[in-house]
């Protein structure tokens, strides 16, 4: 059914004071870029066989699961076909970005493809750790879908701490075979997406023994179940581990290992060896077996946490303009609900957060490029800046963004908590993330480890990398008067991280001169660590933000709201942690009200753009998913017609009258 746009949208678009298309290419990369990308929605979305007559989310889980296999295999067969329609497809990763839950394969899979860490972590994990000789062979058949992989490395007693893992994989020279056991069941692998029962082979991270003594976590690859009858290969003990808050289509499965027998060559090698007679030949640094996780961590915020940020503020900015409620002026009628500040303050700072997460990972992104590509010349160095930034980046984006989705549905009421709005899938993914492929406290106390050794080189005078660069120069910052320009609060953000990062570094340091060992200082004192760990990232991503601004080339329309949408964050984040701004920062108690102004008129002047805004981000009504935020604003006609969409709408009379209620009435007669 079509419906005209409604007409508080109509009016809102019409007053937007920037080009909505030229925020839609700058976000993309370039007109070239949004076409391609519309073209490419288009091609897949398109397809009828990925229509769904009934919601995911009234089906059983067995059943959402199976058709989460039926579509990925059809999705994944038109992948192939893009490739032959479209002559520009030759990134491969690139393309399966895109349908791996967050754009594309978020309108045809709400809540996750089985098939997604094939190609975010099992190919990749090969390619970045496999010699050629192996990427040769097992990229080959991964990429044509001969196989499907997993990645298994978290346990069930042992997540983000992986010196710790169980599972063991024992060398026999006898027999040029590694021996792969779960000695208890707390080593049992866990999490791992699509093990359940999609998946054929796994990279399973496991403590390598040979000639007696143990080397430590390393990778292997092994099949799990045949390649025809897809039964378990003997030893092996494999199932999925059930429900959970969300991407429940995902099939993360449990599996176990009794004396399972591989192939010395299925040991990924390109970082270290097990030769024939059980010799081990070191790498030439043990961290980079960690080095998928770390492309993940980049991953899930240039890719994950800014594009579930710009949907959940969709959502929210669109229904504000639909929804009338309550006066602000008896007899005026009911204003947008948009109007109100209140809702304005919940809702604007998520548009915000977005930008600037996508810019901070752009950033981060470059530096992951520039050091894998001096890790192949066997340059270490900025290795450990890039696992720090990872880490913290990855910690306090998803962090944030759990906080601004759960804002942005209580910002939408009642209907918000439907989920036809989409805000309860959207909660249970960006959730997910915040456990994932490191747990935020652990992820930030190995930043803080980072900032510790990097402000002892600054104090010792050594050259100090890029991202902490400010540690030389942070506390000559404190003597200038307070302004809320963004060069001024910029400043004050590295103010606060240094001078935290300092603080820990000297308390740390007395309570071990004064007879305390190391890792008991360190441990009473965690919680200011993660708290250091967490303003230098938050330093790094406004840094990011203001250096963006600097370069673009925009017209004045579009940078000026920007910029203010720059300075809302800035004040944002200076108003919710205020304390640490006046104790570190050159901010007075009576600059306070100057920083509260600010935000007022920020919120003030997006207002006027926010519509504009939000349909910048260029986001279709199929992969936004949600009633509440669709592009016409016809809100109440689609609530209707989804809970129309319910089986126990589909008869006037559910059996359980008959077979229940019916009796239980006449009983009381």
């Amino acid at each position: 059914m079509k419906f005209t746009v409604n007409a508080d949208l109509l009016k809102e678009r019409e007053k937007c004071t920037f080009d909505v298309e030229e925020l839609t290419n700058f976000l993309d990369g370039g007109v070239k870029q949004t076409l391609h990308r519309r073209k490419l929605e288009n091609f897949f979305i398109s397809d009828p066989r990925f229509k769904d007559e009934v919601p995911m989310e009234y089906l059983s889980h067995k059943e959402r699961y199976e058709h989460a296999v039926r579509k990925s295999c059809i999705l994944f067969k038109k992948v192939k076909e893009w490739q032959q329609f479209d002559e520009s497809a030759s990134n491969f990763m690139d393309i399966y970005k895109s349908f791996l839950g967050i754009s594309v394969g978020s309108a045809i899979i709400k809540d996750g493809t089985p098939f997604s860490v094939h190609y975010i972590m099992f190919i990749p994990a090969i390619m970045g750790q496999g010699t050629l000789e192996q990427q040769e062979y097992w990229v080959g058949r991964a990429f044509s879908n001969q196989i499907i992989g997993t990645y298994a490395q978290t346990e069930l007693g042992h997540g983000t701490f992986i010196r710790g893992l169980e599972t063991t994989c024992t060398y026999d020279p006898d027999t040029e075979q590694f021996i792969l056991n779960s000695p208890t069941l707390t080593s049992y692998k866990w999490w791992a997406g699509g093990l359940g029962h999609t998946c054929n082979y796994a990279i399973v991270m496991a403590q390598l023994y040979t000639k007696g003594e143990c080397f430590g976590i390393h990778p292997f690859i092994v099949q799990i179940r045949d390649e025809e009858t897809w039964n378990p290969m003997p030893g092996i003990k494999i199932g999925e581990i059930g429900s959970k808050l969300g991407m429940n289509s995902i099939n993360n499965g449990y599996l176990a290992f009794d004396k399972v027998r591989i192939p010395r060559t299925n040991m990924l090698m390109k970082n270290a060896q097990v030769l024939k007679d059980g010799t081990y030949k070191k790498s030439v640094n043990d961290k980079l077996i960690y080095g998928t996780m770390i492309f993940v961590r980049v991953v899930i915020v240039r890719d994950i946490i800014s594009s579930y940020l710009s949907k959940a503020a969709i959502i929210a900015t669109r229904y504000s303009c639909v929804r009338r409620q309550s006066e602000l002026k008896p007899g005026a009628g009911e204003p947008q609900i948009l109007d109100y500040q209140t809702q304005q303050y919940k809702i604007f700072p998520a548009i915000a957060l977005s930008l600037a997460y996508k810019f901070a990972a752009m950033r981060l992104w470059d530096i992951y490029n520039k050091v894998t590509s001096q890790l192949k010349l066997g340059n270490l160095e900025q290795l450990p800046e890039l696992h720090a930034m990872s880490c913290c980046l990855k910690a306090v984006s998803t962090a944030d963004a759990a906080v601004a989705v759960t804002i942005c549905r209580l910002a939408c009421g009642g209907h918000g908590y439907m989920n036809c709005s989409n805000f309860p899938n959207l909660y249970a993914m960006t959730s997910a993330t915040e456990t994932y492929e490191g747990e935020n406290t652990v992820l930030l106390l190995q930043t803080a480890r980072y900032l510790f050794k990097s402000y002892h080189d600054a104090k010792s005078g050594l050259e100090l990398t890029e991202t902490v660069s400010y540690l030389n120069n942070f506390k000559s910052l404190r003597h200038k008067t307070w302004t809320t320009n963004l060069e001024c609060m910029n400043s004050a953000f590295s103010q606060v991280a240094g001078s935290k990062i300092e603080n820990c570094y000297f308390t740390i340091n007395q309570l071990i001169n004064s007879g305390i060992s190391q890792e008991d200082a360190w441990n009473e004192y965690t919680i200011i660590l993660t708290k250091a760990a967490e303003a230098h990232c938050r330093q790094f991503v406004i840094n990011c933000f203001v250096i963006t601004l600097k370069t673009v080339k925009l017209s004045a329309e579009l940078l000026k709201v920007l910029t203010e949408l720059c300075k809302l964050i800035c004040c944002h984040w200076i108003l919710n942690q205020l304390g640490d701004f006046l104790q570190y920062s050159n901010l007075k108690s009576n600059d306070v009200s100057s920083v509260q102004s600010l935000l007022d008129e920020c919120l003030k002047c997006i207002r006027t753009n926010a519509v504009g805004f939000v349909d910048g981000f260029d986001i279709r009504d199929e992969i936004l998913g949600s009633a509440l935020g669709v592009y016409d604003g016809n809100v109440y006609e689609r609530l209707i017609e989804d809970a129309n969409k319910s089986p126990l709408n589909q008869d006037p009379v559910n059996i359980s009258f008959h077979k229940y209620l019916k009796p239980f009435l006449k009983s009381n007669l």
